[in-house]
């Protein structure tokens, strides 16, 4: 069965979608091919978004915008709570359509879309409990009220690698808060989000809440919409090299910008720790996803008195995944999102072990028609190697010796970006010493697995601006005003 035919015989036809959705209708068209990374043959074609589909979605945000912000916080709620219930209930089939155009294994699809559909089911609650505040001036004078109301219409840019749960993440606390969105997801997985916005019909969001593009010219529609007055939030996850350009952009309009970029996750296993536990949390931390996520662990700092055994038991676990298609229901790694991806991965491997390092497992692409890349242990990987620097975004673990914590530390924060960072030690006291001195926005300790609906979830240094998730996530689509009161 070639994945076409896979795709076609496909159960559910209300998660058939692939127009443009604006103002609530949908937009045949083509010109867009998506992919099966599997197998490099096409799923199908989707609609193709120019600048004046922008424009129109713009309009249809703000025509819907007033009566959006005027919905009373419960009804809000209400949507986003049967929102959650409708992807909940068609969980298997948005499982399905992830491994086809991502090439996600199915238990990772399967983990994505329950983690997705649970920030629709927070921010429905947290839709009610906007904070507020209220008191009186030191001084005495007067008193100070400060309410927050909806920042305005939000363009939402999401990547490939968490179609549904990087829209969800953006989706749901924007329209708790009271705003309308425009949601551009990325070009290669575009069905999980119109497949979405099917599900959103059938909740109740009226029509013009949530509109979805998808375009071969990410830029020019961009770039048009942060350009309108109207627009007045971007919220954008992606590479930092585009973050910095759309923060340049949003600059000439002053729209408020919340940024989650790149990461290189260090992952630090001390002499005491538990071994078998830092191995499990090794493959979480690096295998999820095959290694396509900003947390995944990029760089693996051992101590040397730990250090063999690690790259020894590192070396079976990711020796024994099964590699295959997505959607095959015994696949443990699937294949990378595209061809370029397999190319930038081979290169920073084949530089490293040339500059002295050893894969112990892997180590060069596969001679598959997909855009397959094996799991692979890089040992004696040198520090100043590119593979150090730049994020993999694949299934390859490079591992480098520490001898204390000074080092592990410097090691750890030598990098522009500060997602994640996680810690394996016995002694917690110990952790959370060494974590206050790790220059990152998020730390699992004793943890392969950090990412939470209600935890805030974002970066310092180059990896981003503002937070997602969590009781501070709302906010992010929020303006605070201040009344000073007299009476």
């Amino acid at each position: 069965m070639t994945s076409h035919t896979k795709f076609s015989g496909y159960a559910d036809p209300i998660l058939h979608a692939e127009g443009l959705y604006i103002g609530g209708r949908w937009h045949k068209g083509g010109g867009i091919a998506v992919m099966d990374p599997s197998t490099g043959n096409m799923l199908t074609e989707v609609a193709d978004a120019s600048v004046e589909d922008a424009m129109r979605a713009v309009d249809a945000a703000e025509a819907a915008a007033s009566g959006w912000r005027a919905t009373p916080a419960r009804q809000r709620s209400e949507i986003l709570r049967r929102w959650f219930q409708l992807m909940t209930q068609h969980a298997e089939e948005l499982a399905t359509l992830i491994a086809l155009e991502n090439g996600k294994a199915l238990p990772d699809a399967r983990g994505e879309v329950a983690y997705a559909a649970e920030f629709y089911r927070w921010y429905a609650e947290e839709a009610t409990r906007i904070p507020g505040e209220y008191r009186r001036t030191p001084s005495g004078s007067h008193n100070i009220l400060v309410d927050h109301e909806p920042v305005g219409i939000s363009v939402l840019i999401t990547p490939w690698n968490f179609p549904a749960a990087m829209a969800t993440r953006k989706i749901g606390p924007a329209l708790a808060a009271g705003c309308t969105v425009i949601l551009k997801p990325a070009s290669e997985t575009p069905l999980t989000a119109y497949a979405m916005a099917r599900l959103g019909e059938e909740a109740g969001v009226p029509a013009g809440v949530v509109n979805v593009l998808t375009t071969t010219r990410p830029a020019a529609v961009t770039n048009a919409m942060l350009a309108d007055p109207r627009v007045r939030k971007l919220s954008f996850t992606g590479s930092t090299g585009v973050g910095r350009t759309l923060l340049a952009e949003a600059a000439k309009s002053v729209v408020s910008c919340s940024m989650e970029l790149g990461g290189n996750a260090p992952f630090l296993v001390f002499d005491d720790a538990d071994l078998e536990a830092a191995l499990d949390g090794a493959m979480v931390a690096k295998m999820r996803n095959a290694g396509e996520a900003c947390t995944a662990a990029n760089r693996f700092y051992v101590q040397s008195g730990i250090h063999d055994a690690f790259v020894a038991g590192l070396t079976a676990r990711m020796a024994a995944l099964k590699i295959g298609p997505g959607y095959d229901p015994a696949t443990q790694c699937g294949p990378m999102i595209t061809k370029n991806a397999v190319r930038k991965i081979d290169r920073l491997v084949s530089e490293a072990i040339a500059a002295g390092a050893r894969a112990t497992t892997g180590g060069k692409p596969l001679a598959e028609d997909g855009y397959f890349y094996p799991p692979t242990v890089l040992e004696n990987v040198p520090a100043g190697a590119a593979i150090a620097k730049e994020e993999i975004f694949g299934p390859v673990a490079p591992v480098y010796r520490f001898e204390n914590e000074d080092e592990a530390i410097r090691l750890a924060n030598d990098t522009e970006y500060g997602l994640a960072a996680y810690i394996y030690t016995g002694d917690l006291k110990w952790a959370m010493r060494v974590g206050k001195r790790l220059e990152t926005g998020m730390l699992g300790i004793n943890r392969g697995l950090m990412s939470d609906p209600a935890a805030p979830f974002g970066g310092v240094k180059q990896s981003g601006l503002g937070r997602e998730g969590g009781v501070t996530g709302i906010l992010e689509f929020m303006e605070a005003k201040y009344y000073a009161l007299e009476y």
